[in-house]
């Protein structure tokens, strides 16, 4: 009985292994066979391991993208603002020489020399007029020269210190100048009348021609605190009073005093 059994129990093994190699052989060996076993084994851990991992790698890799994202940005509008400001400053730069070419275009001086000079404050009122300019004593600006800008007559220097002065616009209620226009036969006192009042003459001969749209402007005589030829205003108005033997006139200034930011200073005294 007992060889039965062991006979059977042998053939029982040998039949086991050699279904086992034929397995083997067909799945392309011993080592390949125990690695497909191997992978069989492991693959629903693999599998899940992989799943797990996949989100956070992308976590970890986004987050290194938006990092990057935000300095990249960060960068662009740095240089952006710097674009930004160098346009900024050209187009100042741009306007500030328009401004500088327009208001100091003023052939009218002839060659009498001239200092360029920028306003640095404005104190006008109804009644005083007055600026403050960037040059003084120091380069040449003395009591009693004229300033002139784009147009014309601007006014007259009354103080001065090394690097500055003041000059009293002619529309000033102080301001006098002594003017004439067309041929130069007819000479008259244009004075200031405040601010927002412009200029006026009076006594005017009714045998001038003068009418409005003519022109005004310095009349040189002896003396007198202007050289010749520098424009001061046109005649907006011709009054005639009825039984006087004279006109009054409404002038306007031919300079732009409600936004001078340059103008030139004629170095010109009246006894030169």
């Amino acid at each position: 009985m007992a060889t039965d059994r062991t006979r059977r129990r042998t053939w029982t093994i040998g039949a086991s292994v050699s279904v086992l190699l034929v397995v083997l052989y067909l799945s392309g060996g011993v080592v390949s066979g125990l690695r497909t076993a191997a992978n069989f084994v492991t693959s629903p851990f693999s599998w899940t391991v992989n799943e797990i991992a996949r989100p956070i790698g992308h976590m970890f890799a986004g987050a290194i993208n938006y990092s990057d994202v935000v300095a990249q940005n960060q960068k662009l509008r740095y240089e952006l603002g710097k674009a930004e400001l160098r346009a900024n400053e050209t187009w100042a730069e741009n306007r500030q020489l328009a401004q500088l070419s327009t208001q100091l275009d003023v052939p009218f001086v002839g060659s009498l020399p001239t200092v360029a000079a920028q306003v640095t404050a404005l104190s006008p009122t109804n009644f005083a007029a007055t600026v403050d300019i960037s040059k003084g004593r120091d380069n040449g600006v003395m009591v009693g020269m004229p300033v002139v800008a784009n147009g014309g007559l601007v006014g007259l220097v009354t103080e001065t210190t090394p690097h500055g002065a003041t000059v009293r616009l002619i529309t000033d209620v102080k301001s006098l100048i002594g003017a004439t226009f067309g041929s130069g036969k007819t000479s008259l006192v244009v004075s200031g009348q405040g601010v927002n009042n412009g200029l006026g003459a009076t006594a005017v001969p009714l045998t001038s021609s003068v009418r409005a749209g003519t022109v005004l402007s310095t009349n040189g005589l002896d003396g007198g605190l202007y050289p010749p030829g520098l424009p001061v205003a046109n005649v907006t108005k011709v009054t005639l009073t009825p039984g006087a033997a004279t006109y009054n006139l409404s002038l306007h200034p031919l300079a732009d005093l409600r936004n001078l930011v340059y103008l030139d200073v004629v170095l010109w005294e009246p006894s030169t």
